[in-house]
């Protein structure tokens, strides 16, 4: 697929682009000021970087953005009400953890319940394809379990990286320009628009968002954008009987994948729960080594902008060269967390495992 037709679907689908960022922009001041009305707000505390209370419900923001123009571009189908109800249910339950601090069986018991109502109407992975024989088996009933472990998976995964202003909203956006094109390129007309949307609604939301943070989204924001983008990719890519099926979603979520299977093999060869928190997350390890709030966003930012481009060359790489990709972007993340310290709990645990013996 040549460059002047990326061109072409994207001035086609500009005006639900700014019609998504114009919600969220002019919405998100009104949710702050709501927010501050209400006493909705959160507190520093040990586990949180801001050091003043900022109010929260960006989420609400982002999922009227996003539904706004959706809705104004398509028609209703079965999926897409299986979408709407189980974002609203997400952002529900996002807004009480914001608000009482579920917990975490309680939050995830409402990221499953969110999923199994996405997979129910119809938002389910068919197909998986073996990355080196390009053999093709449709998964049938399994598709369900893999569905929902890829939608409340990528809902925490996102949630993860939302620790630093903007870190989250412009991550999202800048995974949305490769589903976009994948989408686009197969056809698959509804999620690329559903991107595009999504997309919209992240950047629209970064002015208020991006350091200094005048509100910021939450969990219940930071899940919804995890979700959907989620979603969106297994309409858009995941049913696809194809290597790009996989790859390119991988590449475009390549932050928030591999902050998050860094942070599991550090706990547990540290000995902890893979759940436990801690604060050695790629931005967490960017500020110890003395960089500001925004310039570790904007290194974050650049990581994520070279993972998309390595997910829209993939599009026309060919198997091979796809796969190829997707190991020189394994291989570079691991490398830079581990020049971070991101990684420090791995060679911690193989010393124990040493001492041992």
């Amino acid at each position: 697929m040549g460059q002047a037709l990326y061109f072409e679907y994207l001035l086609e689908y500009l005006p639900w682009l700014g019609l998504a960022f114009g919600v969220s922009c002019g919405l998100t001041p009104l949710v702050r000021w709501v927010a501050v009305r209400t006493g909705f707000v959160e507190y520093p505390s040990e586990r949180r970087i801001h050091k003043r209370p900022l109010p929260l419900g960006g989420g609400v923001a982002l999922f009227v953005a996003f539904w706004t123009a959706v809705l104004a571009a398509l028609p209703f189908s079965r999926e897409l009400l299986g979408l709407a109800l189980s974002s609203a249910i997400l952002l529900l339950v996002g807004l009480v953890d914001d608000a009482v601090e579920l917990r975490w069986y309680a939050k995830l018991s409402g990221q499953i319940a969110a999923a199994i109502v996405a997979v129910a109407c119809g938002v389910k992975i068919e197909f998986v394809t073996h990355p080196f024989t390009a053999e093709t088996v449709h998964i049938g009933w399994w598709g369900i379990p893999l569905t929902l472990t890829w939608l409340v998976a990528m809902a925490n995964m996102v949630n993860l990286i939302d620790g630093l202003d903007g870190l989250a909203a412009g991550v999202s956006a800048i995974a949305s320009m490769p589903l976009f094109l994948i989408a686009a390129s197969l056809g698959r007309w509804e999620a690329a628009l559903m991107t595009v949307a999504l997309g919209g609604a992240a950047a629209g939301f970064l002015p208020h968002n991006f350091n200094p943070a005048r509100i910021i989204m939450g969990d219940s924001g930071a899940m919804f954008l995890g979700f959907t983008l989620g979603a969106i990719a297994v309409e858009g890519a995941l049913k696809g009987a194809t290597t790009l099926a996989f790859v390119v979603p991988l590449l475009a979520f390549g932050l928030p994948i591999f902050d998050t299977v860094f942070a599991i093999a550090r706990r547990i060869a540290g000995g902890r729960p893979f759940y436990a928190a801690d604060r050695d997350h790629l931005h967490h390890r960017l500020l110890a080594l003395g960089l500001s709030q925004r310039q570790a966003v904007l290194t974050l930012y650049a990581l994520s902008i070279l993972m998309a481009a390595g997910a829209v060359l993939a599009i026309d790489a060919g198997r091979v060269g796809s796969i190829g990709l997707l190991v020189a972007a394994i291989g570079c993340a691991a490398l830079f967390a581990h020049r971070i310290g991101g990684l420090r709990g791995l060679s911690a645990g193989r010393g124990r495992l040493k001492s041992s013996r």
